[in-house]
């Protein structure tokens, strides 16, 4: 052989050798990756306490529960064989749940969740945030009316058929005071039903077990409403004192003096049992006879698992003495109800629990009623109209049925008596009517996914409206020249104002609330990462 073909054929041999020794490495390195992702994924379990929560990326809400999805940033590999995917279910301890409440993009995207849960009735998302935005409007109405220079057009709208969707605002109220009691009755029947109470009062005595459920029931309320509550007292108390030293006109409350001294009523809620010029942050009456509502329906569920007819006597005792104590006191103060002053005995009939019980009683027949039903009634087509026609009949009466018309002393008792509660009774029917199939086209407006977002920060929108109200009043430098044009834009400007505000506050102070008293309910599933 020549020297050139020795040569030739070592190269050839040292080639096939190189090549050998690259498919062995490459081999031995996937054998090495391969062994490192089955350790990944066999650790994955017990890594809940050392999670490094720099490798969260994506957060989802799915069904009441956070599901943080993990990308690991240092590879871009994707999961063989051994494991099924990259998204690997972690569960997390309880303290990196409570953590994680406070995440803003964990929040941002519970409020914005387009799911509801099985648990909840759709349709009151949108009876919910409708009910809002007719409490904005009237209030906006009243403080341009109050801030007007015109009065002569404010009297002439006064009298216009269209001003009737002004006064009627207060029908609004009734709509939340409705839903709260279905919403109470109607989960707590269900949540009963399937023993998840028990986890509390098991192995209790029926009468510690209750007393037990209803701390638990007022715990659960002061700690869901308290927080955004107090940060809403907190401002009106700092930006009302400003005000009073800075701006033109008089403030529309004293709240710089009344917060400093009886701010612990609204904490306790327990503010309505006083003299309305006592009262701090006026808007907060709601929240004082919703709460002391709630306490009332906590001891009537309780007692109704139990006792289930003496339960419906108390409540229906408790109903017709609220209508018969709301005719008496307006009879007795020659209270009658016109378009002049919607607002006429604020601090003997429109803010007084003994007075505006009825419409929450309603809602707790009504959330009885869709429990027992399981959300399905069988009715005839010509039935779902006449109660179709009696409702929407019912409604336009109490919001126009007043116009141009004067009521005697008895007259404008029933009326005061009876006129909530049938609100309330017509909204009530609303609801059964679309969550058991006869809505209709309705029924697909009020439980549209574009507005659970704005039913789930109702809650502060309430709280702070006001506040932007009053902070647009108090910047005044003169009296606005009324005209239904400015009020319109007020409005919404006002409205689109109140919201923005309402989901921030709703992000840094409500949501990680629930979040957090998700976690601790005795029933809770872990977080899945």
């Amino acid at each position: 052989m020549s020297e050139d073909s020795i040569a030739q054929m070592w190269r050839m041999l040292l080639s096939e050798r190189s090549l050998i020794d690259c498919d062995g490495v490459r081999r031995a390195a996937g054998a090495r990756g391969a062994r490192r992702r089955r350790h990944r994924a066999a650790n994955m379990d017990s890594a809940a306490g050392k999670l490094d929560l720099n490798g969260l990326e994506a957060v989802a809400i799915n069904n009441g529960k956070s599901v943080y999805n993990v990308n690991n940033n240092n590879s871009e590999e994707h999961l063989t064989g051994e494991t099924s995917s990259t998204h690997e279910e972690i569960k997390l301890s309880v303290w990196s749940e409570l953590l994680l409440s406070f995440s803003m993009k964990t929040n941002i995207l519970q409020i914005f969740d387009q799911s509801v849960g099985s648990d909840t009735v759709p349709v009151v998302h949108g009876l919910r945030s409708l009910s809002m935005v007719w409490v904005i409007f009237g209030h906006t109405c009243i403080v341009a009316f109050k801030y007007a220079d015109n009065t002569a057009l404010r009297a002439m709208l006064e009298k216009s058929f269209l001003f009737q969707l002004v006064i009627s605002a207060v029908y609004s109220v009734d709509t939340f005071f409705c839903l709260g009691g279905m919403l109470v009755s109607f989960l707590y029947f269900r949540t009963n039903a399937k023993g998840r109470l028990d986890v509390l009062t098991k192995g209790h005595r029926k009468i510690t077990s209750g007393f037990l459920q209803f701390l638990g029931l007022m715990a659960y309320r002061f700690a869901r409403l308290t927080a955004p509550y107090l940060f809403m007292l907190g401002v009106v108390e700092v930006t009302m004192k400003w005000f009073a030293h800075n701006a033109v006109f008089e403030p529309p409350a004293n709240d710089h003096e009344t917060c400093p001294k009886y701010w612990w009523r609204n904490v306790l809620y327990i503010n309505t049992l006083f003299p309305v010029e006592q009262m701090c942050m006026l808007w907060s009456w709601y929240l004082s006879d919703d709460t002391q509502f709630y306490a009332v329906s906590a001891i009537l569920l309780i007692l109704a698992t139990s006792h289930f007819k003496t339960a419906a006597s108390l409540t229906g005792l408790f109903f017709v003495s609220s209508l018969a104590t709301t005719g008496y006191v307006s009879w007795s103060n020659d209270h009658v109800p016109n378009s002049e002053d919607p607002f006429t005995q604020f601090d003997k009939i429109y803010d007084k629990p003994w007075t505006r019980l009825g419409p929450y009683l309603v809602g707790m027949v009504t959330g009885w009623i869709l429990f027992k039903t399981n959300l399905k009634i069988r009715m005839k087509r010509v039935w779902a109209w006449v109660g179709w026609c009696a409702c929407a009949g019912t409604l336009l009466f109490l919001i126009f049925g007043l116009y141009r018309t004067q009521l005697g002393a008895i007259s404008a008792a029933f009326y005061s008596a009876f006129s909530h509660s049938l609100w309330a009774a017509c909204i009530g029917w609303i609801i059964v009517a679309c969550s058991t199939g006869h809505g209709g086209w309705l029924r697909h407006m009020l439980a549209s996914p574009l507005l659970y977002p704005f039913s789930r920060v109702t809650y502060c929108a309430y709280l702070v409206h006001p506040m932007v109200l009053r902070y647009v009043a108090m910047h005044l430098t003169h009296p606005i020249h009324l005209g239904e044009l400015l009020v319109f834009v007020l409005f919404v400007g006002l409205t689109v104002i109140s919201y923005a505000l309402a989901f921030l506050i709703s992000i840094a102070f409500e949501a990680p609330i629930v979040t957090m008293l998700k976690i601790l309910s005795p029933q809770r599933k872990p977080h899945r990462v």
